[in-house]
């Protein structure tokens, strides 16, 4: 699902609010079905999110940016946390940068780093927020062939975007939001 729409239209906001990291005052959120109560959100590890600009830790490596919420929020041993890195980085052609820091990784290197510290805690959706701004038009194919590859994996993605040909080219259902 893709949900685009202008600046100010409360994309980002409804993403966040998906995944916690903003208050909702009221309303209700139905997922598959049944109303979720919101204070379930965050502990549920509804949502994975990656964020526009990354949100990597400059300071720390791949590895270390990947383990860290899962062993800090979720409880998990280290030597776990570094398994399912292994595999995710694997998955997605980052394991010869496993070592390496955000500073030194290209945009798209960066977007699929930010992916994988997203499916560390086994969101049951992934949430990208603006994932081709500011990318050049060969990195903004690498983002649409992932979301697709993921798609094709059975995934369940929201794409916020004000792109609408990458919404249309990446999405099964678009949702459009105007600001009031």
């Amino acid at each position: 699902m893709a949900i685009v729409g202008p600046s100010g239209g409360g994309k980002t906001t409804l993403l966040r609010m998906l995944a916690g990291l903003e208050t909702i005052d009221s309303g209700e959120i139905f997922y598959n079905g049944e109303s979720l109560p919101l204070d379930e959100l965050e502990k549920r590890h509804l949502l994975g999110f990656v964020f526009q600009d990354f949100q990597l830790f400059p300071h720390l490596s791949v590895m270390e940016n990947l383990i860290l919420s899962p062993i800090k929020t979720m409880g998990m041993s280290e030597a776990d946390a570094k398994k399912k890195a292994v595999d995710l980085l694997t998955r997605l052609g980052l394991l010869a940068h496993a070592d390496a820091y955000p500073y030194s990784l290209s945009g798209g290197q960066k977007q699929r780093v930010a992916l994988a510290r997203a499916m560390m805690i086994d969101p049951e959706v992934i949430g990208y927020d603006e994932p081709t701004s500011a990318l050049d038009p060969e990195l903004r194919l690498e983002v649409e062939k992932l979301i697709l590859q993921n798609r094709g994996l059975g995934m369940t993605q929201i794409v916020v975007t004000h792109d609408l040909q990458f919404a249309e080219n990446i999405a099964d259902q678009i949702l459009k939001v105007e600001p009031k």
